[in-house]
């Protein structure tokens, strides 16, 4: 008897070999996403960027079956613990790299936290604003990302590859999509490229994500990974509004 396929019948006739709609999914979510936060940045409107998140929210329906969207880890958490030391670690790994950066970088525009603090807050400290910023950061991001990349993306490459080396797929991914945020700047009218500090964010990227897929395992949950990302983006939020 044939096992039930863990994809909606669609893709699994335009794709039978997974690791393709991996990579078509990359492309499809990347691309836009790399040209809305470009042009974001130039516009200071990142509002737009937000309608990715919610779009890679669906993936997981729109993509997987029941039986795949519990394979990819939608499912109650059987080890809850870790649920609570993703998040701490998320918080952990963002104040790690702040000082780091702090050290090498100062307050220049080469430190990743002063330029996406220049990109996306306002200005504003007041602690409602503050609260705003910070819910939409916990939201949109951990939850839309997580289920794509450590989620359904993850899941087209692991069953040809293997968990390792779908890890290192869905994280370089993760990782290459935030050059935009920071590594290419904008900065006096025009795109600027930064190899050092886009190699050291690149690198820290890549193993958070590593960090993020190690939690989601631990904790046989997709909501380890997504509380693991909430910690960091809870953490990074309030550096650029408070430690700036």
């Amino acid at each position: 008897m044939q096992a039930l396929s863990l994809y909606r019948r669609l893709w699994d006739r335009l794709f039978p070999n997974k690791w393709l709609l991996g990579l078509f999914l990359i492309f499809l979510f990347g691309i836009p996403r790399v040209l809305l936060v470009m042009n974001a940045n130039v516009t200071g409107q990142t509002q737009w960027v937000s309608i990715i998140f919610t779009l890679m929210f669906f993936t997981p329906l729109l993509f997987l079956r029941k039986a795949g969207r519990r394979e990819m880890g939608m499912r109650k958490s059987s080890q809850p613990l870790w649920l609570l030391w993703g998040f701490l670690l998320g918080c952990g790994m963002c104040l790690l790299l702040f000082f780091i950066n702090r050290l090498i970088f100062g307050l220049e525009i080469s430190n990743p936290f002063v330029y996406i603090a220049s990109t996306t807050t306002s200005g504003d400290s007041s602690m409602i604003y503050f609260l705003i910023y910070l819910a939409i950061m916990m939201t949109f991001s951990p939850i839309g990302e997580e289920l794509f990349y450590r989620g359904v993306v993850h899941q087209a490459f692991r069953g040809q590859l293997g968990d390792k080396r779908a890890s290192y797929i869905d994280s370089a991914a993760f990782a290459l999509t935030h050059l935009v945020h920071f590594g290419i700047i904008y900065a006096a009218g025009a795109w600027i490229l930064l190899p050092l500090p886009a190699l050291l964010w690149l690198t820290a990227m890549f193993f958070t994500c590593m960090v993020f897929n190690r939690v989601r395992k631990e904790s046989g949950s997709i909501l380890g990974a997504i509380l693991t990302h909430a910690g960091f983006n809870f953490a990074m939020g309030f550096l650029m509004f408070y430690a700036l």
